[in-house]
């Protein structure tokens, strides 16, 4: 699910824009896990800024480590987010100085299988120390209070419920973050 091409691309007269990468995360034989992979197929059918692309990544997080290594200036990720709250409840996320991500720091074990977005950012850092590319300099996750986590396809009733909400919430940060 690719977007418009990036800044600068051929036939574009406009300065070059941030570039913003809102990713999907979660396995949708999981239930609820499966909100962030719906919330970007919702997303696809929202009309974003050109510099916007949404990736449906589901459980493939060392993809998007080495998709990160791209050049994105802000990354969204889209996940359930386990913090205590009423399922359904949506929280915004700003994890661009997340305590614990200091880069060149000792890799945790990876994981192929497990990769939650703190062990992507976590792999990230890694990969840019070694190749000198430069991580996101936003990050933000836009996640849900999930109700069930058990084996299964499909959503909660509750946490279907935020789905729509949490378009709105991804479309308005991307739009935001076009201006700043």
């Amino acid at each position: 699910m690719k977007g418009q091409p990036g800044p600068g691309a051929a036939g574009t007269s406009a300065a070059p824009t941030a570039r913003t990468l809102v990713a999907g995360v979660g396995n949708i034989f999981l239930g609820d896990d499966g909100f962030g992979v719906e919330t970007v197929r919702r997303l696809t059918r929202e009309e974003l800024p050109p510099h916007v692309e949404v990736a449906d990544v589901g459980v493939r997080g060392v993809h998007l480590a080495y998709q990160l290594l791209d050049g994105w200036d802000t990354l969204v990720l889209v996940d359930v987010t386990a913090r205590g709250g009423e399922p359904g409840t949506l929280y915004l996320i700003d994890a661009s100085n997340a305590a614990g991500r200091t880069p060149g720091q000792e890799p945790a074990p990876l994981d192929g299988h497990r990769m939650t977005p703190d062990a992507v950012l976590a792999l990230l850092d890694t990969l840019c120390a070694g190749t000198g590319a430069a991580p996101p300099l936003r990050i933000f996750v836009v996640g849900c209070e999930p109700a069930a986590l058990d084996e299964g396809i499909g959503l909660t009733p509750q946490v279907a419920a935020a789905v729509p909400q949490a378009v709105r919430m991804v479309t308005e940060l991307v739009r935001q973050e076009a201006v700043v």
